[in-house]
């Protein structure tokens, strides 16, 4: 992949068919331009824990992108009564306090734990997966439709939804900036971060993969610049 400009990486998609579409992310109204109305381009947007992938989907938004964000969705799943019933009963009741997800001690249950966190993620993707076609519908059927519709999923790739998506941008920073963000932003430790890092796709892999990449390691400036030229590429892959 040939760098183009200061830090983000670009290439035409290698994949040799359109991306296959699921009930999931099915859109409703005239895909393809069918009867003058065109949808919305479909980006995933993903990256590691603490890339800075969130900042990249603001800026994105600022410029004119619907974002999807899968984590607010997962929240919401977690205060689901019949998801957190689904917690209790396979992952422990002692997850659950007075109506609530007790997040951090499911946190450290799951991160430490492959099974359980296959387990977490089997409850809770099927409702995220349902609201966010909802949300996706309400958007195709907008007037006008955004140009743009970013899907922000950390585990995009491990769940298979970059075969439902236009383009895929991956967010990536080093390590040990990661460790530091995260120190200072939510107050994890080195082991917690590198645990929560080994439980996703490991990030050379992502970057491997990807339509677009921005490396998060300078500043928040550069971090501007570098959204605002990759905004132009999506805007021109939507016309």
């Amino acid at each position: 992949m040939a760098p183009v400009g200061h830090g983000i990486n670009w290439r035409v998609s290698s994949r040799t068919e359109p991306a296959t579409t699921t009930p999931s992310l099915e859109p409703t109204v005239d895909p393809g331009g069918v009867g003058g109305r065109r949808r919305p381009l479909r980006v995933g947007l993903t990256g590691n824990i603490g890339t800075g992938k969130s900042s990249v989907a603001r800026l994105l938004a600022r410029h004119g992108a619907a974002v999807i964000d899968a984590d607010a969705l997962a929240r919401l799943a977690t205060e689901d009564p019949g998801v957190l019933a689904s917690v209790a009963a396979e992952l422990g009741e002692d997850l659950v306090r007075d109506g609530r997800l007790d997040r951090a001690a499911t946190a450290a249950r799951v991160f430490g734990d492959a099974r359980a966190r296959a387990t977490l993620n089997a409850l809770v993707h099927p409702w995220v997966a349902a609201r966010r076609a909802e949300l996706e519908a309400e958007l195709v059927a907008g007037e006008p439709p955004p140009p743009v519709v970013v899907h922000d999923v950390p585990l995009l790739y491990e769940v298979g939804l970059d075969r439902d998506v236009d383009a895929v941008v991956v967010v990536t920073a080093p390590l040990a900036a990661r460790v530091a963000r995260l120190a200072t932003r939510s107050g994890l430790g080195e082991e917690e971060v590198l645990a929560r890092d080994a439980a996703q796709l490991p990030l050379a892999e992502k970057v491997a993969r990807a339509d677009f990449v921005i490396d998060n390691s300078g500043s928040e400036d550069e971090l501007t610049d570098k959204v605002a030229r990759l905004w132009e590429e999506l805007l021109a892959r939507s016309s």
